[in-house]
């Protein structure tokens, strides 16, 4: 009877053994899918969004639409007013299709300050987090994508959106990473105030119900990055105040996004070896903890833009 309990329990602590040891990695093989799918799931959306920046709606000639007294058809093409936000005074108002600013976190005309529900409050500081293993390596691109949209039952038919995609710390239970938001605006003209008169706004009451705030739409981000190309494969600083002339020869962004793991459980036995993760235009940043990281680049072509909004 000894020797029989002696090797059941030999035989199930192996059994548990094997066990523990295909369930970790089972565990890690599913989160470092579920890591890289979220990853180009965030990442089709932008696609879908860079596309579309640049694009008019030109509404053209329509019988129906001729036969209306002047003052109340819809005009052939869009007449908003355009900013090209070349000036510190301007900037915010810029209407050029790609807009990219380089280690900016945050974004204040979209975000209402507050940290989602369920996190913890954050502040400046937190900018300063040694999330990328590194506390002057600062996380990371913003970029503003503009285009137009029509709807004849507007007040205000030819529409124009601003989206903007930008990273803001977060913070859960001790936990520290950055989450990455989405906001999106409309252009409010009104030509009878002038042909300079228009703001970007995000209240849904003042755009028909289709402008939101700071959306998270992903957690746990490592690192965002946005470059720029021309048509012969040249790096573009697409900031409209600092290189006005060269903002509508973009033909292309490079985006790369490095997401981490929710656990650090089960992805590396030990600290101390050094991992590295390098992104677009920042330096290797370089990590010893358990997390796991994985990161999505993709070139996505800019097919509307050319010439003026």
């Amino acid at each position: 009877m000894l020797i029989g309990v002696v090797v059941s329990s030999i035989m199930i602590a192996a059994m548990y053994t094997s066990y523990t040891v295909i369930n970790n990695s089972y565990s890690r093989v599913t989160d470092v899918a579920a890591i890289s799918r979220s990853g180009h799931d965030i990442v089709s959306m932008m696609m879908r969004d860079i596309r579309m920046a640049g694009f008019k709606y030109y509404y053209g000639y329509n019988a129906e639409n001729e036969a209306l007294p002047f003052d109340q058809r819809i005009p052939r093409q869009d007449n908003l007013n355009f900013i090209a936000g070349d000036t510190d005074s301007t900037k915010e108002k810029s209407h050029a299709p790609i807009v990219i600013y380089r280690n900016k976190l945050n974004y204040a005309a979209g975000d209402v300050g507050s940290p989602p529900s369920g996190y913890d409050s954050t502040t400046d500081e937190d900018a300063k987090w040694n999330i990328r293993g590194s506390e002057e390596d600062v996380c990371c691109d913003r970029i503003h994508i503009v285009y137009g949209d029509f709807n004849a039952e507007d007040d205000q038919p030819y529409k124009k959106y601003r989206i903007t995609y930008y990273a803001k710390p977060l913070s859960r239970n001790g936990d520290k990473y950055y989450g990455v938001f989405r906001s999106q605006e409309s252009w409010i003209h009104d030509p009878d105030d002038g042909p300079d008169y228009g703001k970007w706004t995000s209240k849904a009451n003042e755009c028909s119900g289709d402008c939101y705030t700071g959306e998270l739409v992903r957690e746990y981000l490592t690192d965002m990055s946005f470059v720029a190309f021309g048509k012969y494969g040249e790096v573009i600083n697409a900031d409209p105040e600092a290189n006005p002339e060269k903002i509508f020869d973009i033909r292309s962004v490079d985006v790369s996004m490095t997401f981490r793991s929710p656990s650090k459980k089960g992805f590396f036995t030990k600290t101390g070896g050094n991992r590295i993760i390098k992104s677009l235009g920042r330096k290797v940043s370089t990590y010893t903890d358990k997390f796991f990281r994985d990161t999505v680049f993709v070139t996505v072509h800019t097919r509307n833009i050319g010439g003026f909004l």
